[in-house]
């Protein structure tokens, strides 16, 4: 296939692609994109493993050279590479563990019930920008540190407002065009570069207003944690980092959120077993947590809103039988790796029950180290570590990971206990590619038949 075509086709349809390619040419194959190099595609959980255990300065990340790269800049955590990777996570690592997300939880639960109250009964409603609008108000609210909507005429309130404008054109075929001519751009070009200016305008506004602050010192919001932290060197961020990791966190953050939980709805209103396991179990008084747990694990698993990680290999490199040599780049596609029949029996099915697992009985042991979570009186067994990958892994496993699934548990709860929701269409929503996400083609359109105080 020529190159083009390659490119094209990959862009167009990655689903298609690898799973094609997958079948003719097995589990380790290579093509010719728009990825300088042209990657080695892998989907075995031992290759998986290899380069999520190596040492980083072996395999630097490909989203340095990915289209993130002119949104987000070169100082972001995601886009960084080596030392200063090593020190932006580790300043970013606080926010986002333990009581820091405990502290987030009540603030998603009102945000939550809040919005669906606004939803309307009876008629057609796409859920995507409804879950954007919750997981957007929980970043302004944990990131940014502002109760309720952002007031008219502060930067917040233009930041988000542009956001939210430029994520519903962002599947336009303007848009995919504007991306297609940043490929290879270390910074933004054209159109994308004029709507960065507008976000940056709103952004920089922001900082210089929060360096301005009294209270700065006293503020538990994560931007102000950002801007107070400082390295090993006793260096704080620059105006430029602290930019690049804001946006890397509202972005990154609030997208692939809503995303994953829009995909949820997608696949339990067409999968009617599944939906009625979810209501009983949210609606009763046992197991609530392990039903909403189980249809997290299995969306995300049958769904990944993030299709893929890359590796550029700094040394020859063994996957199985085949040798990458150094300075090539290796894929790995998390959609071949969630949808192998030797790790999850019939793979193409969505069923959350795979998840479940009785409890070992009172004295019984394997003598191995349990890989289950208590959730009533059965079990959720804890995915695989290179076998369920939604959130990347190693030194480059997403720091927003334990905030998006208490999102996700929270919501998907709430959603459960109040709504009756249907399909609009009984044909499943196929998957449509924006940037480096797969989100539902028709926004996961329902009905709601009722709903609950």
């Amino acid at each position: 296939m020529p190159r083009l075509q390659q490119v094209l086709a990959f862009s167009a349809r990655e689903i298609d692609f690898v799973f094609r390619w997958r079948r003719e040419l097995g589990e380790v194959f290579r093509f010719h994109g728009i990825i300088p190099g042209g990657p080695t595609i892998t989907s075995h959980p031992d290759h998986v493993r290899s380069l999520f255990t190596a040492n980083p300065k072996l395999v630097r990340s490909l989203t340095a050279e990915s289209p993130l790269l002119p949104i987000v800049g070169p100082n972001s955590v995601l886009t960084a590479n080596g030392p200063r990777h090593l020190r932006q996570r580790k300043l970013l690592l606080p926010p986002f563990h333990g009581e820091a997300i405990q502290r987030y939880v009540s603030a998603i639960t009102d945000i939550a019930e809040r919005e669906i109250d606004t939803w309307p009964v009876g008629r057609p409603v796409t859920l995507a920008p409804k879950m954007q609008a919750i997981t957007l108000d929980v970043i302004t609210s944990g990131i940014l540190g502002i109760e309720g909507r952002p007031q008219p005429g502060t930067p917040e309130h233009g930041l988000v407002q542009t956001i939210k404008r430029l994520t519903r054109l962002s599947t336009t075929r303007l848009a995919k065009l504007a991306e297609f001519r940043n490929l290879g751009h270390k910074e933004a070009v054209g159109l994308q570069r004029r709507a960065l200016a507008v976000i940056d305008r709103y952004t920089y506004g922001l900082i210089a207003e929060r360096r301005s602050d009294a209270e700065l010192q006293g503020r538990e919001d994560i931007m102000s944690l950002i801007m107070r932290a400082q390295t090993e060197d006793g260096q704080a961020l620059s105006d430029q980092e602290v930019r690049d990791e804001l946006l890397t966190l509202i972005l990154a953050g609030f997208e692939t959120t809503a995303n994953s939980l829009a995909w949820s709805w997608e696949r339990l209103v067409r999968n009617p077993n599944a939906y009625e396991a979810l209501r009983e179990g949210v609606r009763g008084e046992q197991d609530s947590e392990g039903h909403v747990e189980r249809v997290i694990l299995e969306t995300m698993r049958n769904r990944p809103v993030i299709p893929a990680v890359g590796r550029r290999v700094q040394v020859p490199w063994q996957l199985g039988d085949y040798g990458v040599a150094a300075g090539q780049p290796v894929t790995v596609s998390i959609l071949l790796v969630h949808h192998r029949e030797d790790v999850y029996p019939d793979p193409f099915s969505y069923r959350p029950d795979r998840w479940l697992q009785r409890s070992p009985d009172p004295g019984e042991s394997s003598g191995e180290e349990p890989r289950d979570v208590e959730a009533g009186r059965r079990t959720v067994v804890k995915p695989g570590t290179y076998e369920w990958i939604p959130f990347g892994g190693g030194t480059r496993r997403c720091l927003g990971a334990a905030l998006a699934m208490a999102e996700q548990r929270v919501v998907l709860r709430a959603m459960a206990r109040r709504l009756d929701l249907e399909a609009v269409d009984p044909e499943p929503e196929r998957a449509q590619h924006r940037n480096v996400t797969m989100i539902p083609a028709g926004g996961a359109q329902v009905i709601i038949r009722s709903c609950r105080t």
